[in-house]
């Protein structure tokens, strides 16, 4: 019997564990933090053997094949390791594609890429496909190719995922744009990280399709560069006639092949220049997938706001609250910032990734009236913004929901679009932007409770 090793007890972890055990592996888990209670149960169900707490390098270095979660690096001495003595690491995302002969549209990108895989998800399952959701979103994989397997899946992929992929193809691939994030992650160069995004073609074949955010210079650039296998189709804010998706005044207008679908801005449930573009991309894989002219408007018109991403959480004493706690990078709180019509309360900071703020300036200058830092230390933040903007430091969520209160005033927009990673006050970006609507909440009740 083979001996799959998995590295990491998450999502992607519990699911490889369901599928391996499936397939008739030896499955052993190892996990260097504590393992959640909902995936312990997985393990104790399937009989799997797991660890939490260290790595038995004795016991990983006896596997056949290895698994590795997203969040660890090709660069640890470990993954070093295994690799020079020959041994396979790779992820949940290829371990999953190798046993499944179904139809994957894969989604990556910078910014966008949450949105436009819940979005095109939407449409294919209201239009009756017998569709999957997964990857960097949704549930794992692996865990639906073992047992709730679809004919259709969609899947949101990072950099890190197509980092450890190598056989797996897309049948359908969008790259929505790329900006600079988790420069910390590749030795701080920018092309390291825009070549782990364009990982996303590997084998493609002529008749896939490779849809592209045109307005992204980088991803231009590489495309036209040539070399690009599956045809390559575009989507642009303007009204280029050359490209497949453009914009017509207010009429977002794509076309594929033979098809023509038009639609107006405002008819689509997400609003704001980057929702256009998430929105251009997903029709475009749905003209591909032949949905129905009736069936993508149908769709387009129904989609809810994502979760964590420009949701408007309350509105308080005319005060609008905004939870846009996945906004982790420089571009995405660009886009935030671009869609505000109303005087912002600016709430940003935490770990910082290597961003450069100065894109933001002009944005800033005509839209935020005060700037609040919260994190553990912000002075990049504070260097970068104390010449534009009005600027206070805070060090917790309480003490930053304070200060936005007594200085937001009615027709104000506070707005959570932290700019950088999570990780110094919160677990993750869902944490963050659920500790933040909690307090809205509770903060509603009081100002309600005192009328």
């Amino acid at each position: 019997m083979k001996s799959l090793v998995i590295l990491g007890g998450g999502e992607s972890g519990a699911g490889a564990a369901r599928l391996g055990k499936k397939l008739g592996y030896d499955v052993f888990l190892s996990d260097k933090g504590k393992l959640a209670d909902k995936y312990k149960s997985v393990l104790e169900e399937l009989g799997v053997e797991y660890e939490e707490g260290q790595h038995t390098e004795e016991r990983i270095f006896a596997a056949d094949l290895v698994i590795k979660s997203p969040g660890i690096p090709d660069k640890l001495p470990m993954i070093i390791g295994l690799r020079e003595k020959g041994i396979e690491v790779i992820s949940e995302i290829e371990f999953a594609g190798r046993h499944t002969d179904a139809k994957m549209y894969c989604i990556t990108g910078s910014n966008g890429k949450t949105t436009t895989t819940l979005l095109l998800y939407h449409i294919l399952q209201h239009a009756g496909y017998d569709v999957g959701l997964a990857g960097n979103v949704g549930n794992s994989l692996a865990a639906q190719v073992a047992g709730n397997l679809h004919r259709v899946y969609v899947v949101e992929l990072s950099s890190f995922q197509l980092d450890g992929m190598f056989r797996f193809r897309c049948d359908t691939a969008i790259l929505t744009n790329i900006t600079p994030d988790h420069l910390d992650r590749y030795d701080y160069k920018f092309e390291n990280y825009a070549n782990s995004k364009f990982r996303i073609l590997n084998n493609m074949r002529k008749e896939d399709l490779f849809i592209y955010g045109y307005d992204c210079e980088v991803v231009r650039e590489k495309v036209e560069k040539g070399g690009v296998v599956p045809e390559a189709v575009g989507f642009t804010y303007s009204d280029n006639l050359g490209l497949n998706a453009r914009m017509d005044g207010n009429m977002v207008i794509a076309r594929l092949g033979d098809r023509e679908f038009r639609i107006a801005k405002q008819d689509i449930t997400i609003q704001g220049r980057h929702n256009v573009y998430n929105a251009m991309a997903a029709i475009l894989a749905s003209l591909k997938a032949e949905v129905s002219d009736e069936e993508l408007r149908k769709g387009l018109m129904t989609f809810p706001q994502v979760e964590h991403r420009l949701e408007t959480v309350d509105v308080v004493n005319g005060v609008t609250y905004i939870n846009d706690s996945k906004a982790t990078n420089v571009d995405s709180a660009w886009y935030a910032l671009d869609s505000m019509h109303a005087p912002v309360v600016w709430i940003a900071g935490g770990t910082d990734k290597g961003n450069d703020y100065s894109v933001l300036f002009d944005l800033v200058k005509e839209k935020v009236k005060l700037l609040i830092c919260m994190g553990v230390e912000n002075k990049k933040l504070i260097d970068a913004f104390s010449p534009i903007c009005e600027v206070v430091d805070t060090h917790s969520l309480d003490e930053t929901m304070d200060v936005a209160y007594r200085r937001a005033e009615s027709g104000d927009v506070v707005l959570l679009s932290p700019c950088c990673a999570s990780f110094d006050l919160f677990k993750n970006y869902e944490n963050r932007g659920e500790l933040f609507k909690l307090k809205v909440k509770s903060l509603k009740i009081k100002v309600e409770s005192s009328l």
